[in-house]
């Protein structure tokens, strides 16, 4: 990567880590772009470059955060001992609960829609960031299941939809269980999806 487009890069870094900072904190609604290219330090020529307005770069920086949680999920999916598709699935899942669990700032901005940081490798041309070992993890974790299962990407999405929709009161509110609760019926829930679409 040449320094025009690292530089490019953290200022589209920037942008997206203030936003975040801004919208956790003031409200997307009172949050103006003006708010994000100044705390930024960036023209706001700039903000243009990357994004439309304050609700596109509010729906990339959801991506972007639920992307980074499958990032660090996946990369300790393989340094873990998980054997097996479901193995490894189920890992990535309890992993993203777990993160989300403890930091629930962040569940409340990614709110249900845990879908497009999954989404950015598995269903997508480019992700939202091009981290390779990552990006190859997941197309591993696809690998693995696709001599298994029907139809892969069609899968994984319904289990992550299904746990990020599952799983918010649950962390947030305990309702209508506490989470170290709901997960044992989450669980079942998934592997009854994996045994759904399992190859005949």
């Amino acid at each position: 990567m040449g320094k025009a487009e690292e530089n490019k890069l953290k200022k589209r870094e920037s942008l997206l880590d203030t936003a975040f900072k801004l919208f956790t904190t003031k409200g997307l609604h009172n949050t103006s772009i003006s708010d994000i290219v100044e705390q930024a330090g960036v023209a706001k020529g700039t903000f243009y470059l990357y994004f439309k307005d304050k609700y596109d770069i509010n729906n990339k920086l959801v991506a972007h955060r639920a992307t980074k949680l499958f990032d660090d999920s996946l990369e300790k999916m393989r340094a873990s001992n998980a054997v097996g598709y479901r193995d490894k699935i189920l890992f990535v899942i309890n992993d993203i609960i777990d993160a989300l669990n403890k930091d629930k700032v962040l569940l409340m901005f990614i709110s249900k829609n845990l879908g497009l940081g999954f989404s950015r490798y598995a269903m997508e041309s480019s992700a939202v960031t091009e981290k390779a070992p990552i990006k190859e993890a997941s197309e591993s974790l696809l690998k693995d299941i696709a001599g298994e299962i029907k139809n892969p990407r069609l899968m994984m999405y319904m289990i992550i939809e299904l746990t990020g929709s599952s799983i918010y009161s649950s962390i947030l509110y305990d309702q209508p269980v506490n989470i170290e609760e709901l997960k044992p019926y989450l669980y079942k829930a998934i592997n009854s999806i994996i045994d759904e679409f399992a190859a005949e």
